[in-house]
């Protein structure tokens, strides 16, 4: 996840640089003021904040003290679970996680996986930025 101050300019620089085709899933970072694009056929999400909200936004901070760049890196695991009970045994704690259901992988990430779990972990002092676990797997064809 990339944290930009514009995000329309940023798809067109990654559109340009790696021919990423990104959807807008501006649902998922709305609750905490983030507009949001991901390419899957890239690996990249951009975030920037949302019109109005600069001052609330949760990337806002990111990008006033380490300015646009990454700011989230996500690892796929097989066992989210697994991986989570990991990372508590060496300290760290997850400050939002989600599990789709497949009627929402359908509805919000266009039915391109049948698993999308992930774990976001308080990894921002340690690291510098914040490790994502996820479980993410490709819907099998018929």
């Amino acid at each position: 996840m990339i944290a930009v101050h514009d995000l329309e300019s940023a798809k067109k620089k990654y559109h340009d640089l790696l021919g990423a085709t990104f959807v807008d899933a501006h649902w998922t970072g709305e609750p905490f003021g983030i507009a949001v694009s991901i390419a899957w056929d890239a690996g990249i999400e951009l975030c920037a904040p949302l019109p109005g909200r600069e001052d609330s936004s949760a990337v806002t901070g990111f990008i006033a003290t380490h300015g646009e760049g990454v700011m989230s890196v996500f690892f796929n695991v097989s066992d989210g679970e697994v991986a989570m009970d990991r990372a508590i045994q060496h300290g760290y704690n997850s400050v939002h996680s989600l599990d789709y259901t497949q009627a929402e992988i359908d509805r919000y990430l266009g039915g391109l996986f049948q698993r999308y779990q992930e774990f976001n972990l308080d990894t921002g002092v340690r690291c510098g930025f914040t490790v994502s676990l996820a479980r993410i797997e490709a819907r099998q064809e018929a």
